[in-house]
């Protein structure tokens, strides 16, 4: 899951190298803390937080699959 979420982050972002994504996970539940440039923060989160909402779902229906919650968190730096 973790590759895939870099990957989607890839693809918004312009400064690849400060992409860091931290995983917390336990039986039920994985907590993503994702954290990019400054810069890069506001594509990342969309307008009105869109694109925010949409990766989130996304890894929802991941999650239900796999029978796991999952979260993300995106961390300003």
């Amino acid at each position: 899951m973790k590759e895939v979420l870099q990957t989607v982050i890839e693809a918004l972002v312009d400064d690849k190298t400060q992409i860091e994504i931290n995983e917390k996970s336990d039986e039920r539940q994985v907590l993503f803390e994702v954290k990019v440039a400054k810069a890069d923060m506001g594509r990342v989160i969309g307008k009105e937080g869109r694109i925010a909402r949409a990766i989130r779902t996304i890894f929802k229906a991941v999650g239900t699959k796999e029978q796991k919650r999952i979260t993300i968190e995106f961390i300003d730096q």
